[in-house]
C-alpha cells in the first residue's frame, strides 16, 4: 500500500437537489427508482449510502456521474450542474470491469492514455500505482490470472491513477471473502487519506459502511428517499478496519444507524415476499 503522500486535485462538493428518477417497465407502467432526494457529500468526504435492495443507491451514483439524468431535480458537482460526463469521476463498480484482452499494466495505463498522456509516461505512472496497491510484478499478467482480491486491486489503482476529485463505488468489495474485503477496506482508506477525493460509496454491509465513512445516508426502500444522515465522529486514520470494529464507539454508531435502517430493511423484505408469494 502506498506510503507516500499524493498531491491531487481536492475533492469536490456534490450536492442533490430534489431528485426524483422514473424509469418506464418493459410493460410501459412508470416505475420512481428514487423521490425528492436531498444530501450533500462536502469537498473530501467520504459519504457511505445504505438501504435495502432496491431503494435506488446505484440509480444515485449513475445521476451524480452524468450517466443518467435526473426527471426532477438538479445535481451539481463543484457548483456546476452535472449535464453529461463529469471531468474528474472515477468509478468502480461490483462487478469487474476490466478489459480481459489487456494485461494488469494495459488496464491501469488506460486512464492516463484517454487523458492524452503518452505511452511511456502512461505505463509508467501505471507501474507506480501498481506498486501502490501491492501488485509489482503483476504487471504482464492478464485478468483471469489474478485472484478476485487482485483484480479489485487493480480496478482499484486504474480509478485513482487519474486522481480524481470525486470517487464513486458501487459495492465494489461486495464479492470478496470477509478476509480479502477487510484487507482491501483498509488499502481504501490508506489511499483516500492521501489522494482526498470525494467519495460516495454505496454499501449493504453496515459495518463496512461505519468504518469507511465520515457520514452515512440511509435510503428507505423503494421509492428510495433519505431517511437520516449520521456524521461518524470515529477519528482519522482509522489504521486496520478489522480492529475499528471492537471500538465502543463504532459499536454504539453501528447500533443506532441499525435502528433506523432495519425497519426500512424489513419493509422491502415483507413487499418481495408478498410478491412472491
Amino acid at each position: 500500500m502506498a506510503t507516500q503522500p499524493v498531491t491531487g486535485v481536492p475533492g469536490a462538493r456534490i450536492e442533490i437537489s430534489g431528485v426524483t428518477k422514473r424509469f418506464l417497465t418493459p410493460s410501459g407502467e412508470v416505475f420512481t427508482a428514487i423521490k425528492d432526494v436531498d444530501f450533500e457529500v462536502e469537498p473530501g468526504q467520504f459519504c457511505a449510502v445504505v438501504g435495502p435492495t432496491g431503494c435506488g443507491k446505484s440509480t444515485t451514483l449513475g445521476l451524480v456521474s452524468g450517466l443518467d439524468k435526473p426527471s426532477e431535480g438538479e445535481v451539481r458537482v463543484a457548483g456546476k450542474k452535472v449535464d453529461g460526463i463529469s471531468d474528474g469521476v472515477s468509478f468502480m463498480f461490483q462487478a469487474d470491469a476490466l478489459l480481459p484482452w489487456k494485461t494488469v499494466l494495459g488496464n491501469v495505463a488506460l486512464g492516463p492514455s484517454f487523458r492524452g498522456v503518452k505511452k511511456k509516461e502512461a505505463e509508467a505512472q501505471a507501474r507506480d500505482w501498481l506498486r501502490r496497491v501491492g501488485l509489482a510484478g503483476f504487471e504482464d499478467r492478464h485478468p483471469h490470472q489474478l485472484s478476485g482480491g487482485m483484480r479489485k486491486r487493480v480496478a482499484m489503482a486504474a480509478a485513482l491513477i487519474n486522481e480524481p476529485r470525486i470517487l464513486l463505488m458501487d459495492e465494489p468489495f461486495g464479492a470478496l471473502d470477509v478476509q480479502t474485503k477487510a484487507i482491501m477496506q483498509t488499502e481504501l482508506i490508506g489511499l483516500w487519506e492521501q489522494l482526498r477525493p470525494s467519495v460516495l460509496f454505496i454499501t449493504h454491509d453496515l459495518e463496512e459502511a461505519v468504518a469507511l465513512a465520515d457520514r452515512v445516508v440511509v435510503m428507505t426502500s423503494s421509492p428510495g428517499t433519505i431517511k437520516a444522515v449520521f456524521d461518524i465522529d470515529l477519528p482519522r486514520p482509522r489504521g486496520a478496519i478489522q480492529d475499528i470494529r471492537f471500538q465502543p464507539e463504532f459499536l454504539e454508531l453501528h447500533r443506532q444507524i441499525w435502528e433506523s435502517l432495519r425497519e426500512e430493511v424489513e419493509t422491502a423484505y415483507a413487499r418481495t415476499a408478498g410478491v412472491a408469494a
